[in-house]
């Protein structure tokens, strides 16, 4: 890679094309996703050794319990034996695991299995990987509300920050980058508080095949562009 003068704290990746993969090679859309995971330790590990402090991976929208069901019961078959191959990994790489999205509707064993990685790599220094699991940034903000209102703070004290300290990982910064993969230009209701000012990259790399190489273009253009923040002038 060349050198990248300006480097994004805060990538978030909304991970498209496992399906399709799958569906090139004539095999079914698990096999797809199984790749992907391995797509994401790649990305991850070069992701940490260039010095990107943050990743949000979006896993698991809150519209996906709209697929059938063989396939959502494999997702989280495929998300539970990758928490138990690569959590001591990444442990060991001092990367600390984070949850975003609702908890309600995630069975116990998912919950106990994200919980304990979060215990275990919580004071890690690293990269911080935030796993979206069951997210969607409306049902955030919504619920980022119902928390105000609880608590009984008056409306003329309610500030961006306000919101900001209810969401589902009050201290995760700005997204400075959202990439997209397998040619859609969406944001798909991913962080769309977190991301009001980031830049937006799409590739179309299909995500089982996403490697170094395009992160490095995500990067190059990323750092080709004058960020602004507040009114575009």
């Amino acid at each position: 890679m060349n050198k990248i003068e300006q480097l994004p704290n805060h990538v978030a990746i909304i991970m498209d094309g496992n399906g399709r993969w799958a569906t090139t090679k004539n095999q079914p859309r698990l096999f797809g996703h199984s790749a992907g995971i391995d797509a994401v330790l790649r990305t991850l590990k070069y992701m940490t050794s260039i010095g990107i402090k943050y990743v949000t991976l979006y896993t698991f929208s809150t519209e996906n319990w709209n697929r059938p069901s063989d396939e959502i019961n494999g997702l989280f078959e495929l998300l539970l034996s990758g928490f138990a191959e690569h959590a001591e990994k990444l442990n060991e790489n001092n990367v600390r695991v984070l949850h975003t999205g609702r908890t309600d509707r995630l069975s116990a064993k998912v919950m106990d299995t994200i919980e304990k990685t979060k215990k275990m790599t919580e004071n890690n220094t690293g990269c911080t990987l935030c796993l979206a699991i069951d997210y969607g940034g409306k049902q955030e903000i919504t619920d980022a509300v119902k928390k105000i209102i609880a608590k009984g703070i008056p409306a003329d004290q309610i500030t961006e920050k306000t919101i900001e300290d209810n969401l589902y990982v009050p201290d995760m910064p700005p997204v400075d980058l959202v990439i997209r993969t397998a040619g859609e230009k969406r944001i798909s209701n991913f962080l769309i508080w977190q991301s009001a000012y980031a830049e937006y990259y799409s590739t179309d790399t299909l995500w089982p095949d996403f490697d170094k190489k395009d992160i490095d273009k995500a990067l190059e253009e990323y750092s080709m562009r004058t960020r602004k923040f507040g009114a575009v002038c």
